[in-house]
């Protein structure tokens, strides 16, 4: 920037050349107006992986048999012991376990003393209901309905239903954002979720539960894809990075306080409403969060965006920058006749260039997100205590998720993201070799791998921030969580595949991840450059970005729009 007795120079050559980038770096570009931000949307992105993982605890199916008590007509079964009345009750399944969903039509007292003589007896379906292992789980949806046997499926139909809701949610806030801002969006998704979620936990029958949890993730995935912009858009080039790893780090954190959560609240009900609790306090602090003054310049807003320009640089003490600006000087920062275009998701395919991106984009979120939670719906496929499983897995989120600080920088997003995807895919890949026995080796090898999938998950959120210009980076974000949101909906079907072939979802997830990786490479790096503003810098810009492996040089081109 051009300075003269510490006022900006406001000549015409400045105006044509000066960025959002250099203002922001004047005014300190990390400074405590960026902390508060990034604190007040930690809270929330703390909140919404709980409810991402939450089927993992309350659509949790306890050990169960058939309720026997239809079959004591004669009162004898108060001589038997609880053994013994099994026994005779519920026949036996090949591991020696009680069957779950049969019973014998009528009492086999002749096993008491010669069990082995079981077989070719006539069993019928569970008569009265079922009897369920309350050790782990006070209540659950299994329990409140008997989604048990038959209707087990119902349980993981409430998965895909959620994710539905993620999906449409994402296009829906992702537009809506773009157009009414970032910050009034915000607060239809903290109240909205809220309210959905409180009114689930106290549904009356299973129907009226699905249809609230699909609008509960409808609305809670607004927090995800407008904190994620809001943050990009306030902090300069150099500590975007940053930014990505404190917003991965809330959801590591997230999903390791959900396996806490769910230790100390073993109800369903309550637990739905523990985990909804923060957004309380999201909401309050929802007032002291500023609009994006990218998207305020972007659509003709010069009054309102100087106004939190001000507010930032008398937090950053940096005042005599913006009282030095004047609103002419401030609209030309972002060169664009936008204040009289609406744009729309049919902008992110009318142009060659943009439409590549989103098919590249698009496939990779897919990819990640079908990986990432295909790991992480499985916490019961290993054998091992469901809390622990789930609180490893959220644990060895945060050590992967700080490596990106160092990652992002020295290697850049393109190979992260390459990288981290082929490492799973090889995790997975490892998994299928590895006996079922060696329950603690496969659990290893799952948590390596949830661990390089969450790295892919966090890069490739910060990359489509990076690629896609302000005024189509919430519908191209909500584009890309769509797609993504669509691979997590798929995830719990394809865990249902073992029914045909114990190896195929191991097989499938593998095929997925290395897929993504394939796709990613094909991406242009971001490091160190500027945020494209319009569709002109994309589709101008890219092709001399590729040919330049010169960062200054790169950075050059996108700062003086060539």
């Amino acid at each position: 920037m051009v300075f003269l007795n510490g006022h900006i120079e406001s000549n015409s050559l400045y105006q044509r050349n000066m960025k959002f980038e250099d203002l922001l770096t004047e005014l300190n570009g990390f400074g405590r107006f960026q902390t508060m931000i990034i604190c007040i949307n930690f809270i929330g992105r703390f909140t919404t992986p709980c409810h991402f993982l939450l089927s993992n605890f309350i659509a949790a199916i306890p050990s169960h048999h058939c309720d026997i008590s239809s079959l004591d007509v004669d009162g004898i079964f108060g001589n038997l012991s609880l053994e013994e009345r099994m026994t005779v009750s519920i026949p036996k399944q090949e591991d020696g376990t009680p069957a779950s969903c049969h019973m014998y039509s009528h009492p086999q007292y002749h096993l008491l003393s010669n069990s082995s003589s079981s077989t070719d007896l006539p069993v019928v379906r569970c008569q009265n209901g079922w009897v369920y292992d309350n050790s782990t789980f006070s209540s659950t949806l299994a329990t409140q309905w008997d989604l048990v046997c038959d209707d087990r499926g119902l349980n993981k139909a409430v998965v895909t239903i959620f994710f539905v809701g993620v999906m449409f949610g994402a296009v829906f806030f992702g537009g809506m954002s773009d157009r009414f801002g970032r910050k009034p969006m915000l607060l239809v998704s903290y109240l909205s979720g809220m309210g959905f979620a409180v009114a689930s936990a106290f549904s009356s029958s299973f129907i009226m539960f699905a249809v609230l949890r699909f609008f509960t993730g409808f609305a809670i995935t607004g927090i995800i894809i407008i904190t994620s912009v809001l943050n990009v858009e306030w902090v300069d080039i150099q500590h975007r990075r940053l930014v990505c790893v404190i917003d991965s780090v809330a959801w590591a954190c997230g999903s390791t306080a959900l396996s806490l959560f769910a230790f100390c609240v073993r109800d369903w009900r309550w637990l739905t409403v523990a985990v909804t609790s923060p957004l309380l306090l999201c909401t309050i602090l929802w007032w002291w969060l500023p609009e994006s003054a990218r998207w305020l310049l972007v659509n003709g807003k010069t009054q309102k965006a100087h106004y939190y320009l001000h507010r930032c640089a008398v937090m950053n003490h940096r005042e005599e920058v913006t009282s030095s600006i004047k609103f002419e000087a401030l609209s030309s920062i972002i060169a664009t006749n936008t204040e009289k275009t609406k744009y729309s998701y049919l902008d992110i395919i009318r142009t060659p260039k943009m439409r590549r991106l989103a098919l590249l984009t698009g496939t990779i979120w897919f990819c990640v997100a079908t990986t990432t939670y295909g790991i992480s719906f499985n916490i019961s496929g290993f054998g091992l205590n469901l809390y622990l499983t789930q609180f490893v897995y959220g644990a060895i989120e945060i050590p992967a998720k700080l490596s990106l600080f160092y990652l992002l920088e020295k290697i850049g997003r393109r190979k992260t993201e390459t990288g981290a995807l082929l490492l799973a895919g090889i995790s997975l890949m490892i998994n299928i070799f590895i006996p079922r026995d060696l329950k603690v080796g496969r659990t290893v090898v799952a948590v390596l791998g949830k661990g390089f999938s969450v790295v892919s998950f966090a890069t490739i959120i910060l990359y489509s921030s990076e690629l896609y210009p302000t005024v189509l980076r919430q519908n191209g974000l909500g584009y890309n969580s769509f797609l993504g949101r669509m691979g997590v909906a798929l995830a719990p079907l394809v865990l249902l595949l073992d029914s045909f072939w114990s190896y195929l979802p191991q097989i499938t997830l593998c095929c997925v991840a290395l897929s993504g990786s394939l796709v990613a490479w094909q991406l242009p790096e971001t490091l160190g450059r500027c945020l494209p503003e319009t569709i002109e810098d994309i589709e101008g810009t890219e092709e001399k970005l590729k040919n330049h492996d010169n960062k200054e040089e790169a950075e050059t081109i996108m700062t003086n729009g060539k």
